[in-house]
């Protein structure tokens, strides 16, 4: 998986959604069927039903309730994110463009809309909503600002990915520390936050140490 879809996926999943990344796009060619393109992160998130009265005893874990302001989020409706990710500056490339791809992709959750229409409205748009009440929406995660006009959609920056992802890892420090994470992405970071720590731990020494025979010597 590419690093920059790796980062973003572990930061739409703790924000609730379900993700698949490089979600390929399947066309049919007689007998015969090829992979035409692909959707660099397609995420689903529900509404939550709101705040639940605690038990008067309950293990103590991580906050799941915080939502990012950023991602803009429409609390009442099922949220699906189309999204495009770019290492470089903020770009939509030709398969988000693409009504008939995007119109693949909608036709799996529309229950009997007109897929055409949807695609073209959230092309024009950015956003749409559907019958079901199902709100779709184009995304686009990049480092840089964009270098030239794009269709409407809402731009999360990589480095506000990354803030984002650092400052849970310091929030929840106290319970993350002790957590070996499969996470390419989110693990990778919380690996650079036990090194930084054990770094200031060190009280200035240079981080380098030899032991011979039970002496040890930096």
């Amino acid at each position: 998986m590419d690093h920059a879809v790796a980062l973003v996926q572990a930061y739409l999943q703790l924000n609730g959604y379900f993700t698949s990344a490089e979600y390929p796009i399947i066309a049919g060619a007689g007998r015969k069927t090829r992979s035409i393109t692909d959707i660099d992160i397609l995420a689903f998130r529900f509404p939550s039903n709101g705040a639940r009265p605690a038990p008067r005893r309950r293990a103590k874990g991580l906050d799941i309730t915080e939502i990012d302001p950023g991602l803009g989020i429409h609390p009442t409706s099922i949220d699906v994110i189309i999204g495009e990710v770019k290492e470089g500056r903020v770009g939509i490339n030709s398969a988000i463009r693409d009504a008939e791809v995007l119109k693949t992709v909608i036709s799996r959750f529309s229950h009997g809309d007109d897929d055409a229409r949807i695609a073209a409205e959230l092309l024009e748009n950015g956003e749409v909503i559907l019958r079901s009440g199902y709100s779709i929406r184009l995304v686009v995660f990049a480092s840089f600002p964009p270098g030239a006009p794009i269709p409407p959609c809402r731009i999360i920056s990589l480095g506000h990915v990354v803030e984002y992802l650092q400052g849970y890892v310091r929030k929840h420090w106290n319970l993350l520390r002790h957590v070996h994470l499969k996470d390419p992405a989110f693990g990778f970071l919380l690996l650079l936050e036990k090194a930084r720590r054990g770094a200031a731990g060190r009280r200035g020494t240079a981080g380098v140490e030899v032991v011979r025979r039970g002496v040890r010597r930096r």
